[in-house]
């Protein structure tokens, strides 16, 4: 234990120490904001290192039910879409927001939708200083410097990825001058990805193909600090992303190759059984490519602490209220291991509520087992199935019963045209990425259905609310919109 607070909880009080105080301090900070963090963190190796340790530690200590964090878009992301309900009942009005899909930013009123933009930024904020001030420090370690230049880099589009996903066009911030960011205009769709594309080659040409300890040192028998490879999956990602915002059948090959060199990469990477897919890497779990380390006492993970229902009822204790909607529970076929293994359910008055069980050790356990994960190698299948469709590719299905095997189900024997091959994709997708940092919800915008899911008379209506194509753009902080005679609102809003 005494080894492990060394190694990585202490670096999160460094940080905090540095940067002038705790969670709350960096919470008031409204983007654009000025540097966090001066040019003295950056003359010697460890405080240099803990900048970075320290965004991991506080992503990994947020709780899923805390509207705006990273690890929230789990629950108001599910929320959003057609993956979760939110028990009748029940008066949570952020969360019921989400639900109906009535969010709005408005002076005096409320910040529901724009909680993630503030929330996001300050990490970029942050990497924005760190890479200014890491290229001009000549005192760090040069093998040290450079993983933290890709980790920074890595970070920086890691964050702007979900911007751009959750709000569309969005500031593009590269400085750590708040007199530049502060009059900042929203920047296209397309600019943004472009930028994530630049940051995560960067990254790849810098980080360290070895997983590291917080010292950047030696080697750590987890998979918690970013390497090549997690910015090589969020590439393939991204790549994906760009090419449906495009059209461009370039970004569907860039998306198939950086996939590739993941699962070809079958030393460090294979799928899981399905039972260890979210235990720590040490574990038995090889599909783990970036994880966060559990770093608040007798919490493995919030998932766990906000969807898992016991005999306290929905709602009660740590339970938030939300769980499995039935467009989720009748989108599994019979025999998919997923739905037995991956939600669970419990009964309540006669009623039977099913809840996401990918994380199954509830709070006040104290031996950590499961990490958080955010880039695994069963998405990159997926991802080059994709592509590979995309590209009119025959052996596009290859990846996808890879994934449906891996669940107990046999090879999709069904049609192998372009159109058949996308929508059997996103309906695997559906049942295999659901509750995890919002994957349902991004892949319905950006492959179009979301107004044929979500609309005329569809989930928005069941779920009590009215839908416009809007909606599916979070709305911008509002406070920003008025210090910014540059930045402008979603329309509908």
């Amino acid at each position: 234990m005494k080894k492990y607070f060394i190694k990585n909880i202490l670096p999160v009080f460094i940080l905090l120490a540095l940067t002038g105080g705790g969670c709350k301090k960096l919470a008031e900070v409204n983007p654009p904001v000025t540097s966090l963090s001066g040019a003295n963190v950056f003359t010697d190796d460890a405080s240099a290192a803990s900048v970075l340790t320290g965004i991991y530690g506080l992503m990994s200590s947020s709780n899923t039910n805390a509207v705006g964090n990273f690890t929230s878009l789990t629950l108001y992301g599910g929320l959003s879409s057609d993956e979760l309900t939110y028990a009748n009942g029940l008066t949570n009005t952020t969360a019921i927001a989400y639900y109906r899909n009535a969010l709005g930013s408005k002076p005096g009123l409320s910040n529901y939708g724009a909680e993630f933009w503030q929330n996001l930024y300050l990490p970029i904020f942050k990497c924005n200083d760190a890479i200014i001030q890491l290229n001009a420090s000549s005192s760090l370690t040069p093998a040290i410097k450079q993983q933290l230049l890709g980790e920074a880099k890595f970070i920086r589009a890691f964050f702007y990825f979900y911007l751009v996903n959750l709000y569309g066009d969005v500031p593009l911030a590269l400085t750590n001058d708040y007199k530049i960011n502060s009059v900042l205009a929203r920047s296209p769709k397309a600019q943004v990805y472009q930028q994530i594309i630049a940051d995560l080659k960067d990254a790849q040409s810098l980080l360290s193909t070895n997983y590291l300890d917080a010292t950047l040192m030696q080697s750590y028998p987890e998979r918690v600090r970013p390497t090549k490879w997690a910015a090589t999956a969020l590439l393939a990602r991204t790549y994906l992303y760009y090419g449906n915002l495009t059209g461009d059948a370039a970004n569907y090959s860039n998306a198939e190759t950086q996939a590739t060199t993941l699962i070809n990469n079958s030393g460090l990477f294979s799928l899981s059984a399905i039972n260890n897919t979210f235990l720590k890497y040490s574990l038995g779990n090889p599909e783990a490519i970036w994880q966060l380390q559990p770093v608040n006492a007798n919490i493995n993970s919030y998932d766990a602490y906000v969807f898992i229902i016991t005999s306290t009822g929905l709602g009660k204790s740590f339970n938030f209220g939300a769980y499995a909607s039935n467009y989720l529970l009748n989108s599994f076929e019979a025999g998919d291991q997923r739905k037995n293994k991956w939600l669970s359910n419990f009964t309540i008055s006669g009623t039977t509520y099913y809840f996401p069980y990918k994380y199954k050790v509830a709070p006040n356990i104290s031996a950590v087992t499961e990490f958080p994960t955010l880039l695994r190698l069963g998405e990159q299948y997926l991802i080059r199935a994709e592509a590979r469709a995309q590209l009119g590719e025959a052996n596009a299905a290859d990846d996808l019963n890879a994934i449906r095997n891996r669940a107990g189900l046999s090879n999709y024997a069904g049609a192998t045209d372009k159109t058949s091959l996308l929508t059997v994709i996103l309906h695997e997708r559906e049942v295999e990425l659901f509750a995890e940092f919002g994957h349902r919800w991004f892949d319905l915008k950006r492959t179009g259905n979301v107004d044929a899911v979500m609309g005329a008379g569809g989930v928005c209506a069941a779920k009590g609310g009215t839908w416009s194509i809007n909606w599916q753009w979070y709305p911008v902080l509002y406070s920003d919109i008025q210090n910014d005679p540059n930045l402008k609102q979603n329309p509908g809003y």
